[in-house]
């Protein structure tokens, strides 16, 4: 059974995680987040802000603080920080177990254009709509920022940053949303077409449904892969498992 294990989180599946670890007696856990977002929710166990300086930073934080296992629970496109722990814990022999949500899946009456990144989703716009709903977080909006002929309503937790499409509406709001709320947003900006990355799970699903009833296109940025003799389990359960501790 693992003493210590750290956590690398900032994703719904790693706060449920942290808790089911807190919760059994001799594990000692630590979630790690990037900092990113002003107001993080409660966490249990330890936490740590901010991040580690590279691999060779969180292979020093590993051994300084006796970790013995190493869960890469970030989000699915937070790909810098999944190479860093890969090579981390090839570097220290420390366990790592990646949690990844699996993605979506289209159904029957979706309009999905899958792309590969950001840059590319930019170049799919122009042919699909004018109007679009930029549901991709405040990172990487820069790949838009050339687009000066769109308009774009962003959804964020914070204010992102400069650069920005010069015809941006910002919307500041926490989710997650229901299927009215999602689709009063997509009637009341009169969107036509909706860009979104491929994160899964149920908390942000429920845009990809309003979506599908209004019949509108989705550009879904697929994810990146996993670094190389890297695999992934799809839930808690799993990494559990993969800790040697089954359930709780």
């Amino acid at each position: 059974m693992p003493a210590h294990v750290l956590i690398l989180g900032g994703t719904t599946e790693a706060r449920r995680l942290a808790a089911d670890l807190a919760a059994r007696p001799g594990i000692r856990v630590t979630t790690s987040l990037a900092g990113r977002v002003a107001r993080p929710g409660t966490v249990a166990g330890e936490v740590r802000i901010g991040g580690f300086g590279g691999v060779q930073g969180l292979a020093d934080w590993l051994r300084t603080h006796h970790v013995d296992a190493l869960v890469d629970a970030t989000h699915p496109f937070a790909e810098a920080i999944t190479a860093h722990a890969a090579r981390a814990s090839a570097a220290t022999g420390v366990a790592l177990v990646v949690l990844r949500r699996p993605g979506w899946q289209p159904v029957p009456g979706d309009r999905w254009y899958d792309v590969p990144s950001l840059q590319a989703a930019a170049e799919a716009l122009p042919c699909l709509g004018r109007r679009v709903f930029l549901s991709t977080g405040r990172l990487g909006l820069s790949a838009f920022a050339h687009l000066t002929d769109l308009h774009f309503v962003v959804r964020s937790v914070d204010p992102p940053g400069p650069p920005l499409p010069p015809h941006t509406e910002l919307v500041l709001a926490r989710g997650p949303f229901t299927v009215a709320d999602e689709t009063e947003l997509l009637r009341t900006h009169r969107i036509e077409v909706l860009v979104t990355k491929d994160s899964g799970g149920g908390a942000t699903a429920a845009k990809l449904t309003a979506a599908r009833e209004l019949a509108l296109p989705v550009v879904v940025v697929r994810r990146p892969a996993l670094p190389w003799g890297v695999t992934a389990v799809p839930d808690e359960a799993g990494v559990l498992q993969r800790l040697g501790l089954g359930a709780a």
